[in-house]
């Protein structure tokens, strides 16, 4: 186990007045649950750094409740039942008031059974696969109609695609939202033969025979794009077999749902130029508040340090969490629960993203094309797009809403008019 606390929160140390009596236990333990090790610290890495930085910056503001807060960090190690003991130990030992982490899908769902149980309070920041809905889970990273179906629509509108390889890593996200996109395909008048799936495990490295699979998509002259749910260090061999196969974003694009800046950091770009990635974020939006939160992150990690959408995810979970301790006047998860329904709070794009029942945000939809200085130039944007639980394109989920708010349930039977309580769908 490892226990930090950032030095700038130590520096910052609050100093309180003793007329001042605190709502809350001091301090206030904010547990942070990323990988910083393994083949998920490619991504993870940099949340944790995140995390570090917001909870500075609130003790800089003041703190919350009159306490100061307090980082626990711990390292999961990229070992998905090591997430769930180490959740345990944040909730059990350290006694923190919430967590904010996982990457995967499979971590997520290792640690639900231990938050459920000892009543934890988890804000998740990365896009998924939907499917899910946990009084105990804030998820602020996007459902599949935030990134999946839109990016499939640009494919299928804008670039004419005809045949699709879905591509991913072989854990939960990618297989769940590759069956959601085929049924969406299929629905859109794809046949199932020009739909290619593919699963490989994490930290693969020999892409050849896939991406020959991919060109050999193609022989009947048919448009190809590639619809990436590759995870981790795998996409750096995924994307250097495409460029020595000499594929261009011309010949067969790719639109990828976990490769941002972060990720795009580590890789030669000049060979991508003009392949995709879905996100509702991206560091080159032009805002005023999206330079400031660049050049805090810069100036603290370094001119080399690249931000990218799950960092927001965070940056927006963060604050709204905060917010609604000061509102409830208490860091208790069940009433700071309460108080997250309908907290509003800016995003770094432009716009406010919003708290749904449904424990999901409002947020846009951007699709940003890879530029040679590992950048995303934003192609396309939508309005903010509600997320959604459970998908309108799988049977089993059409008929199923989430509401905590007012029906209390996050499986609710829309035709029944019961609540499904199915812990096994976790």
């Amino acid at each position: 186990m490892t226990f930090l606390k950032y030095t700038a929160a130590s520096a910052l140390a609050l100093s309180l007045g003793a007329g001042l009596a605190a709502a809350a236990d001091c301090p206030i333990k904010v547990g942070v649950l990323h990988s910083l090790s393994g083949t998920m610290a490619i991504s993870e890495t940099t949340l944790k750094d995140t995390m570090l930085m917001l909870v500075a910056d609130q003790n800089e503001k003041g703190g919350l409740l009159g306490c100061e807060l307090e980082a626990v960090v711990v390292d999961p190690a990229s070992d998905w039942p090591l997430f769930a003991e180490k959740a345990r130990e944040l909730l059990t030992v350290h006694n923190v008031d919430v967590m904010f982490g996982n990457w995967t899908s499979v971590s997520r769902k290792s640690v639900l059974p231990v938050i459920e149980e000892l009543n934890g309070l988890l804000f998740y920041p990365v896009q998924y696969e939907g499917e899910e809905s946990s009084k105990n889970v804030f998820y602020t990273g996007a459902a599949p109609n935030q990134q999946a179906i839109p990016a499939t629509d640009y494919f299928l509108e804008e670039l004419g695609v005809e045949k699709f390889a879905l591509l991913g890593t072989d854990y939960v996200y990618p297989r769940t939202t590759n069956n959601i996109l085929e049924a969406y395909l299929k629905e859109k008048g794809i046949a199932a033969e020009d739909i290619f799936v593919n699963y490989t495990p994490f930290g693969h490295s020999d892409w050849s025979k896939i991406v020959s699979d991919v060109v050999a998509l193609g022989a009947d002259g048919k448009k190809v794009g590639v619809i990436s749910t590759i995870n981790g260090d795998a996409n750096i061999g995924f994307y250097k077999e495409l460029a020595a196969a000499g594929i261009s974003a011309d010949d067969i694009p790719v639109v990828a749902f976990s490769v941002g800046e972060e990720e795009l950091s580590g890789l030669d770009t000049s060979n991508l130029v003009g392949h995709l990635a879905a996100w509702n974020y991206f560091q080159s939006a032009e805002t005023e508040a999206n330079a400031a939160f660049i050049e805090k992150w810069k100036t603290l990690m370094g001119d080399e340090r690249v931000t990218n959408d799950p960092m927001e995810a965070h940056y927006i979970g963060f604050n709204m969490w905060a917010n609604a301790v000061t509102a409830a006047g208490t860091t208790d998860v069940d009433a700071v629960r309460t108080a997250m329904y309908g907290q509003e709070f800016p995003n770094l794009t432009g716009g406010t993203a919003v708290m749904l029942p449904n424990h999901h945000l409002a947020k846009p939809v951007l699709i940003g094309e890879i530029q040679a200085d590992g950048q995303f130039d934003i192609i396309s944007a939508t309005d903010p797009v509600p997320g959604d639980a459970w998908t309108d394109f799988l049977p089993e989920s059409a008929v199923l809403t989430s509401d905590w708010k007012d029906l209390g349930c996050g499986m609710y039977n829309t035709e029944t008019k019961t609540c499904v309580q199915l812990k096994s769908n976790y």
